[in-house]
Formats: C-alpha cells, structure tokens, sequence
C-alpha cells in the first residue's frame, strides 16, 4: 500500500507514480490536471482490449460497477445514489432540469461563482423562478449565515460550489447542509474543487456534481453524480435514452419507466475509458488517504504564503490556518504584471493558472496537489524572485 511518506521520501518512486516532476512543476490542479502513470496505463490497458474485443467486455463492466461504490465511499454515499456522468455542468443541469418547479420558487446562488455552477440557475428564470444572489464580504467567503440570511418560506433550493475556483475559500458543508436540511430546503453542490483533496461528505447534501479531471486526478468528462435515494423520484431524467428507460432487449415501450438508482440519469453509452481512469485516479487517493492529502495541501499553501508574500504578493482568499483554507493560493501584485510572471514561470517549466476577475483585474492561481513537495513551493518563489 502506498503512502505520502513513502511517495515523498522516495524521488524514483515519485517519478514513477507522477513522470510530469521529471522535467516540470505542474501546479494547475485546480483547472485540469495531469494524469498519474497508473491512471493513463489502465485507460490504455482497456484501449487495447478493445483491439480485440467488443468495448463493453465482462471485466469493463465489472470495472464500472465498482467504479460506484469507490466513487460512493469517497463522499460517504450509496453505490445505488451514483451515475457516471461527467462534466460537472452535465449533473447540475439534471437538477436545474428536473425538479418540479413553480413560478415564484427562490433559488440561492452566487454569481461569481464557476460559470458551470451559475448558468443552470439563472436559466430558470425563463421559468419564473427567482434568483437570490448571495453577496459574501469576500470573494467565495460564503458562510453558513449568509446563506441563513437569504432564506425565505419561497426558497427551494441553495446551489453553491464546495470551494470556490479563485480565492479557494472552502465552505462549511456540513453545517449549512444541517441548516438547509431542518428547513426542508434542497442543498445541490459543485463539489469538482474539493473531492479528492478534501473530506466532501454527502450527509447533508440532496445533489452533488463532480468531474474527476481535477483533484480526483482523472480524465475530462468522467465524473460522479449523486442523488439522494429518497429525491430520485422527484428528480426526472432531463435525459433520456435506451440505457436510462426501461426498454427490454432495445425494444421502446409505451409508457416511459425509470431504471433505479444512480443509473436513471446515464441516459446512453458509458464513457468507459475515463470511467475506469476516473476510478484508478479514486484508487489511489483512496490509498493516500484523504486525511494525509488535505494535510499536505495545506502545508504547501503554508509553504507558497511564506515565499511569496515578501516578494510583495497579496492574497486572495483565507489564510492557510483558517478552516476554510483549501489547496488554491491566487495571488495578486500592485505592481508586477501577473502576465510576465506567469510567462517566465512557464519558461522555466512551471506551470500555474493565469485567471481574472469580474473587473478584469488579472490572477495568478496555483494549485499543487499532494504529490508536490515543499521544496518545489520554494522553487517558485526562486523563479520569481529572480525575474525581479
């Protein structure tokens, strides 16, 4: 079994398991990530069965029915609550889609958050359904009582994003889900900047989203989607195909009846390869441990706020201490151009996140996972200090 202490204290094994640190330093987590060895070898090995055999031979789709339960352990759900679905944007649609609303329903969402956790919810306005946009001092600083405060006897759903993509402040899920829940109040989560860096539970939380291509160290366009076992009747397929409606030996049927489980909402043909990429990717945080692997995330983001802010970087977001800390430092500098930094960090093979916000200021985002080592947070400050 494999762990971080034995990956970091063995550089061959480092290299081995994660062959980008031989000639770079990728720290992009946060948009999409490189692959592990181990994640593109068994895609590869399912490509090359497939030379030989039909696609969806016995062994893929054993693969793909423990991709499930792994993917179900990891936010504490139910194997029967997942579907196989990616991108993110695809679940939480199904949501926006599928609930059964009415004219004058409130919705309570953040408009600085990820396009993909916004657009589905001002969408329904065509619907009458209004929009409550939640203003947070801070931004992505969405606390329990700013979304208290928002609450109204119309509100049927909060949708927010379990970190936010900029300034990596970190909700509290459990705590406003436990809110969300006594009130009878739908919780839908992006959770893509979270799960497989930190603990992203799902015990308070009716619908979550999340592809794997980010922390969980997968590929594009294989991801998880869960829905409560007691809401998939009230959630409909938005959907549909062969795979998700009942039609025995590919013959369609008269009325329209649901499979169960997770499976109601993969309306045709799995994306198989990524699926079982999706789950060695699952495999190996498993292995690591998440508790281990938010430890470390928050050591290197320790390690990047030491280096960099005595070159005169300021900091969007909390502070490494705070308990809504996550893995993503962005930066900003009153007078360097983020533009120069980030090129010359590419030219020595460091790789980070260029980003802007809503007034087109420019960011500087880096996001390392757990893989990366102190001494590499050291590297960047280097790099940069040397371009001054």
């Amino acid at each position: 079994m494999l762990t971080l202490d034995a990956l970091l204290s063995d550089e061959s094994l480092r290299q081995q398991e994660f062959p980008v640190i031989k000639d770079s330093l990728f720290l992009g987590h946060a948009g999409v990530t490189i692959l592990p060895r181990r994640v593109t070898r068994t895609m590869q090995d399912y490509l090359e069965q497939c030379c030989l055999r039909m696609q969806e031979y016995p062994e893929a789709w054993k693969a793909v029915n423990e991709t499930r339960v792994v993917a179900a352990e990891l936010i504490g759900a139910k194997a029967s609550e997942i579907a196989l679905i990616g991108p993110t944007s695809v679940g939480l649609s199904l949501v926006a889609n599928g609930l059964p609303w009415q004219a004058g329903d409130e919705v309570v969402c953040y408009l600085d958050d990820y396009p993909a956790n916004v657009y589905p919810w001002t969408d329904l306005e065509r619907h009458g359904v209004v929009l409550k946009r939640l203003l947070p001092a801070a931004p992505g600083a969405i606390t329990p009582e700013l979304v208290e405060a928002a609450l109204t006897p119309k509100t049927k759903l909060v949708a927010l994003a379990s970190c936010h993509f900029l300034s990596g402040y970190r909700i509290e899920i459990d705590r406003i889900g436990r809110m969300l829940r006594e009130r009878g109040i739908l919780f839908c989560l992006d959770a893509i900047q979270t799960v497989g860096a930190f603990e992203t539970r799902v015990d308070h939380v009716d619908f979550l989203s999340a592809d794997s291509h980010k922390w969980m160290l997968g590929p594009m366009s294989a991801g998880i989607f869960y829905v409560r076992e007691e809401l998939q009747d009230m959630l409909r397929p938005s959907l549909l195909g062969s795979w998700n409606v009942q039609s025995p030996n590919f013959i369609a049927q008269e009325e329209i009846a649901f499979e169960r489980g997770g499976r109601r909402y993969e309306p045709g043909a799995l994306n198989i390869s990524g699926i079982l990429g999706m789950k060695a990717g699952i495999d190996l945080i498993q292995e690591i441990g998440l508790p281990a692997i938010s430890t470390q995330l928050l050591k290197l983001k320790a390690r990047l706020h030491a280096g960099l802010q005595p070159l005169g970087f300021t900091f969007l977001g909390p502070d490494p201490q705070s308990i809504n800390a996550s893995c993503i430092t962005t930066v900003q500098h009153p007078h360097r151009p983020l533009a120069d930094i980030s090129a010359h960090l590419s030219a020595n093979s460091i790789t980070t996140s260029l980003r802007h916000n809503r007034a087109g200021e420019p960011l500087l985002r880096f996001s390392p996972h757990f893989y990366n080592t102190e001494a590499e947070m050291d590297r960047v400050a280097q790099v940069i200090g040397e371009a001054a």
